[in-house]
């Protein structure tokens, strides 16, 4: 995948969310951390109680989806400002799917790619390894 410079990466499981900026070229991506963003999770409402069921008694699931969902809205918010105008989310599987549930259309048009794969707590070089096979 090639990664315009300036690019958003987004790397997020259900409790950790980890920004990038490419400040290398198209060609060769050089991942720079971007500060720590303020993330609230979302209160699904009646959403979460309803999955807060015998299936999953301790509502961890619902706490990392209520994050992922606090993800997406502080992207579509940045995406709207025109903080961002190119982005690649890397994300866990489960946390991908609910991350989707939440874009933005505005989110969708400068999504320049996902990865459906769990990198938080990876090294910078093995987020852009992967970038660079996607």
């Amino acid at each position: 995948m090639l990664l315009p410079k300036g690019t958003t990466v987004a790397v997020a499981d259900g409790e950790k969310l980890n920004l990038f900026q490419n400040t290398g070229d198209e060609a060769n991506p050089a991942l720079t951390a971007m500060p720590e963003a303020d993330v609230d999770s979302v209160n699904k409402g009646s959403g979460a109680s309803h999955q807060n069921s015998s299936a999953n008694p301790d509502g961890g699931q619902a706490a990392e989806d209520g994050f992922a969902g606090g993800i997406a809205e502080m992207l579509n918010k940045r995406v709207l400002q025109g903080e961002i105008s190119d982005l690649v989310i890397i994300a866990a599987p489960r946390t991908l799917g609910e991350l989707r549930k939440s874009y933005h259309k505005k989110l969708s048009d400068v999504l320049r790619g996902e990865i459906s794969k769990d990198l938080t707590g990876h090294a910078v070089h093995d987020i852009e390894k992967a970038i660079a096979a996607a």
